[in-house]
């Protein structure tokens, strides 16, 4: 209006019934929020892949106590948002609920993720959580692997954490072979198949397996099949014990198993989500 008129700013809010003051009042953002935003900046630089709520949650531990809107602000201000990957429409299909285990090694889905070197060569990797802590027991990454080698996958995690009553996985042939069979009855484990084409009856693996490509595989170019070992164990000791999990009041899975096991933990409703 002063520009077209050539009224004074104060005649031109007389005129409109606008009070001077707020004509006038530009936002004075604190010096603190300069250098809470380089640090927001740099873990999300660092963690590609992390929302704000994590970012906020990685903040609480450094000792920075901000509300999270405050965190979520800046973020946004800073264009730091995930962008999502664009995921293939497929049909949709009813979801079953999972009953989330009370304590450790009573299940532990597995299932296989697939990758390729730059040299365009194929590799398998065979994943492994445990329900109630989502710990990480293994990621192997190999050019293959059959029933046999899954087997003895297993008794290797068994010498740290015992035998588990329960093992789920799709249909697989190395998970349907005599092999395998052969080591859960000698054992005492049950092994449970979900239906074929029914991979939401295994959802905690399944959510677990998009993370660890989001945050894992899309993330890096693997030179051979030594560098992707070392990069893929690098991102699971991280995972396992620094990692914020929502369905653990956002703690990291390890935290989360030493608190159950000193009785501190607390019980939130389960989803599925990492």
């Amino acid at each position: 209006m002063c520009e077209i008129t050539g009224l004074s700013q104060r005649r031109a809010c007389r005129l409109a019934g606008l009070s001077l003051s707020t004509c006038r009042y530009s936002v004075q953002r604190p010096a603190a929020d300069a250098q809470l935003s380089l640090r927001i900046t740099e873990l999300a630089l660092e963690r590609r892949r992390f929302g704000y709520r994590r970012i906020w949650q990685l903040l609480r531990r450094e000792g920075l106590h901000v509300n999270h809107k405050r965190v979520y602000r800046i973020y946004h201000l800073n264009s730091l948002g995930v962008k999502r990957r664009r995921r293939r429409k497929g049909l949709a299909t009813e979801r079953l609920p999972l009953l989330r285990p009370d304590a450790p090694n009573l299940t532990w889905p597995m299932d296989f993720v697939m990758d390729a070197l730059s040299s365009g060569r194929r590799i398998k990797c065979l994943t492994c959580v445990d329900d109630f802590t989502k710990e990480c027991l293994t990621i192997t990454a190999a050019f293959g692997i059959s029933g046999v080698q899954v087997a003895r996958i297993l008794d290797g995690l068994a010498l740290f954490r015992g035998y588990p009553a329960t093992i789920r996985t799709d249909q697989g042939p190395e998970f349907t072979c005599c092999a395998l069979e052969q080591w859960a009855f000698e054992h005492g484990v049950e092994l449970r198949l979900i239906q074929p084409g029914k991979p939401t009856q295994n959802g905690f693996i399944e959510s677990f397996n998009g993370r660890f490509r989001d945050e894992c595989l899309n993330e890096h170019w693997f030179s051979d099949i030594l560098h992707a070992r070392k990069i893929i164990n690098d991102w699971r000791q991280d995972y396992n014990e620094s990692r914020p999990h929502s369905s653990l009041n956002y703690q990291a899975p390890l935290e989360f198993a030493a608190c159950w096991r000193n009785g501190k933990h607390e019980e939130k409703p389960t989803d599925i989500t990492n």
